[in-house]
């Protein structure tokens, strides 16, 4: 343990300079998405905010590097911060330890402290000598609290959310949720410490307007913490205790205002789980006369249950929204506990597009799928009306239910280094290469779906190469994806 996490190094209340660190994933997966989707960091965002403002914090997005660790070395060096923090998710977990290591080299007195969603479900993955601290859950409050006492040199011990490494490593906290706070004292994302023309995603809509960008700027935007649905691959609902709290819809409606961007990705877990405050929030925004475009996450439960909610957020603005179709039959949906039914999916997807409301439809495919799943899900997309469509794996998240029934089947000996969804957990059905064979396939099949193909969308050439590039990159990372296994696994 450092010295300077016991509260051995007594200085006098002080200032301090905090680097708040998004790593660069190792996966190609995860690095062709880039290509389509590059996020905002707002988790660092929101941890940003927390922080009192008489303390520099800087942000360090490391994946617009070409050689990220020597950007990282290269940034502390300049800035030698007393506090260095870490975002991941369990596919980022061996890197940023790598970096948590680095930093130690290079900063040995510094407080390395990680969170984000590894650190929640996998603590004790980051239960290493570089790191001096985890922070668990929504990061805020606790990591509020380290910063006041690192600079007052206190101890961080015993701050609630927080578990200290080494001797003092907590292992019956790990078997526990962190409880989720209040939204109330959530403070907004700080949004100045990083430059929002560099985030961007493939915009999809149903009917584009001349001079549209197909790679438009995006903000991140959370209306609502949490989820109330069941599925049993998801850790959600446990995390927040199966609530679902909004925001204040006024409050909401300001941030939105305040955007430099044009485009709106709203990333709550589902941002219409609750209707009135999604009305609410709705007219909130027309009260101020936002001219914005949305990208939203739902249901189709929901969008069946409440149509005009939908045609209302059309008038907004929303373009686009997500819909979970996971599997086309029910019986597949019924294993996973989706709560929804193939013909639900359909009729949802038919409301959304009657809208105008473009849709993403999300598949998952099994471990252990047949060649004759994989056509019958090729032929169900090819049947279905126009959406943008991704596939993914069904890898539960530790600490599901789901999880714990896989956990002795798993064949690699760190799962977590390919828990991006993408890569199979447990043994395939069929032998590894041919399933990134036709998993591979699967994706390139469904390009012909896309709404923005079917309309003969025209794009500026320098877009064009961007998306054909990027559907290059893409269907390799795919098709290669049995390398990032064992050499005995491939076939």
């Amino acid at each position: 343990m450092n010295n300077a996490a016991q509260g051995g190094i007594i200085r006098a209340e002080r200032d301090l300079t905090i680097l708040l660190v998004k790593p660069m994933a190792r996966l190609g997966t995860i690095r062709a998405l880039y290509r389509y989707l590059m996020l905002e960091p707002i988790e660092l965002g929101y941890i940003a905010a927390a922080v009192p403002r008489r303390h520099r914090v800087v942000v360090l997005d490391l994946r617009f590097y070409r050689n990220p660790v020597g950007a990282f070395l290269r940034k502390i060096e300049n800035l030698s911060p007393d506090i260095i923090g870490f975002t991941g998710y369990s596919h980022e977990s061996s890197t940023v330890k790598a970096l948590a290591v680095e930093a130690r080299r290079a900063m040995p007195h510094a407080l390395i402290v990680v969170g984000g969603h590894h650190a929640v479900v996998a603590a004790d993955d980051y239960n290493i000598e570089a790191i001096d601290a985890i922070v668990r859950g929504e990061g805020c409050l606790p990591f509020r609290a380290v910063v006041e006492a690192f600079s007052r040199a206190d101890s961080i011990e015993g701050i609630q959310g927080v578990l200290l490494t080494g001797d003092r490593f907590d292992t019956a906290a790990v078997l526990t949720w962190p409880p989720f706070p209040n939204v109330a004292d959530l403070p907004p994302p700080r949004r100045d410490l990083w430059d929002p023309s560099r985030y961007t995603c493939v915009w999809a809509c149903e009917r584009s307007r001349p001079g549209d960008s197909l790679f438009p700027a995006i903000s991140l935007v959370r209306s609502s913490f949490g989820c109330r649905m069941k599925c049993s691959f998801c850790i959600v609902p446990q995390l927040c205790g199966g609530q679902h709290q909004p925001r204040v819809a006024d409050e909401v409606a300001e941030e939105i205002g305040g955007l430099r961007t044009d485009h709106v990705y709203f990333c709550d877990d589902e941002n219409f789980i609750d209707p009135d405050f999604a009305m609410e929030l709705a007219g909130a925004i027309r009260r101020r006369g936002i001219q914005k475009r949305y990208f939203a996450w739902t249901r189709a439960t929901t969008v069946n249950r409440c149509p005009e909610l939908f045609a209302t957020w059309r008038e907004l603005g929303l373009d686009a929204a997500f819909l979970g179709f996971e599997f086309p039959t029910d019986e597949q949906l019924r294993k996973v506990k989706k709560g929804s039914t193939v013909a639900e999916n359909a009729r949802a997807h038919s409301a959304l597009r009657s809208a105008g409301v473009a849709v993403h439809a999300a598949f998952m495919l099994m471990p252990e799928s047949t060649r004759e799943e994989f056509a019958r899900l090729r032929d169900y997309v090819q049947e279905m009306p126009p959406a943008q469509c991704s596939f993914t794996v069904c890898t539960p998240s530790p600490g599901t239910d789901d999880y714990k029934a896989i956990e002795p089947r798993i064949w690699v000996e760190n799962p977590h280094d390919l828990h991006d969804c993408m890569h199979p957990l447990t043994p395939t059905k069929l032998p590894l290469r041919e399933f990134c064979n036709l998993y591979a396939r699967q994706v390139a099949a469904a390009e012909s779906k896309n709404p923005m193909r079917i309309e003969h969308r025209r794009i500026p050439f320098k877009e064009l190469v961007r998306v054909s590039l990027g559907t290059f990159h893409y269907s390799r990372a795919f098709k290669n994806l049995y390398r990032d296994y064992p050499r005995h696994l491939w076939e």
